[in-house]
């Protein structure tokens, strides 16, 4: 059997927001608790967990990417623009309110509510001309 990433758990203030707000902007569903998470799966069957930091302590911000097809890319920023949500074309906040074209696709970088940094991309680095 191939090594394949199965699920990884994402710390949020409020699990149910964070996986809600995901849920939404990709398009996809919440799934069941399970325990202390709140899953919601991408379609090449890996789980998102979302599990509620312990109150108190600091989140450490991570970036979690994504890849989409030109259709869902354009849900996804509909989407982001409806709900007043900030975004970048790079991963340094460097360019509010403008997408990237890199590899000949379409990227964009915006937050989720407990700070992590999210990215959808139409093409994989690397794969254009």
């Amino acid at each position: 059997m191939a090594v394949q990433l199965n699920h990884t758990i994402v710390f949020a203030r409020d699990n149910r927001e964070s996986a809600e707000f995901f849920a939404h902007i990709f398009g996809l569903e919440v799934g069941p608790q399970w325990g202390p998470f709140i899953q919601v799966k991408l379609d090449n069957d890996i789980d998102l967990d979302f599990a509620t930091f312990p109150a108190g302590m600091e989140i450490l911000s991570q970036h979690y990417a994504f890849l989409v097809s030109e259709e869902e890319f354009d849900g996804i920023f509909d989407r982001i623009k409806a709900k007043g949500i900030e975004y970048w074309a790079d991963p340094h906040h460097k360019q509010p309110g403008e997408i990237n074209h890199n590899d000949g696709g379409r990227g964009i970088y915006f937050p989720d509510p407990a700070g992590h940094g999210l990215e959808a991309i139409t093409r994989p680095y690397g794969s254009g001309s």
